[in-house]
């Protein structure tokens, strides 16, 4: 009898996965990058301790009980910025304050903080920016080694859709 109510139970489980996994985005008021506010923002602080501000923000998700988001790119990637236009939006800024901490590392011209993405298992060049690191504090992993490149493109990319990528690693 209990086997054969688990087959059941599993398959829903596995219909809603993804609802139970991640809360959901909030819905971004802006359509397009075109409609973001200008200037883009310049999100990198080339002359921050990379390694100490990810040090503070591990910690911090720790013991806030959030996923620690490591933003890894440069003020000369349009990418990048774009990307952190987006994040700035009040409605996603809310939901990202709520879920995680996060941390803007600079990686120069790919030259530049490579320990940090080194310390969790990426030796060679990245491969685009940003590269997002969605990192579980708690056990200091990383939890989206498949998808780090994911938003390396954020120009072509819907606001919403952004959205929707970074709320999939909330806790």
């Amino acid at each position: 009898m209990m086997k054969s109510l688990a087959y059941p139970l599993l398959a829903l489980a596995a219909l809603a996965g993804p609802a139970f996994a991640a809360p959901r985005a909030p819905h971004v008021s802006v359509a397009g990058v075109n409609d973001l506010p200008q200037p883009l923002p310049f999100p990198y602080d080339e002359q921050a301790d990379a390694a100490a501000l990810v040090a503070k923000g591990k910690a911090q998700a720790k013991r806030e009980h959030k996923r620690l988001l490591v933003d890894l790119g440069g003020n000369w990637c349009l990418d990048c910025r774009v990307l952190a236009g987006i994040m700035e939006l009040p409605e996603l800024q809310s939901f990202l304050n709520k879920h995680f901490v996060t941390v803007k590392v600079n990686i120069g011209r790919f030259d530049t903080n490579g320990e940090i993405a080194a310390h969790y298992g990426i030796t060679r060049r990245l491969d685009g920016v940003p590269a997002i690191l969605a990192i579980d504090p708690v056990h200091d992993r990383l939890l989206n080694r498949d998808k780090l490149f994911a938003l390396a493109d954020a120009r072509h990319m819907t606001p919403q859709g952004l959205a929707d990528w970074l709320a999939q690693w909330a806790a």
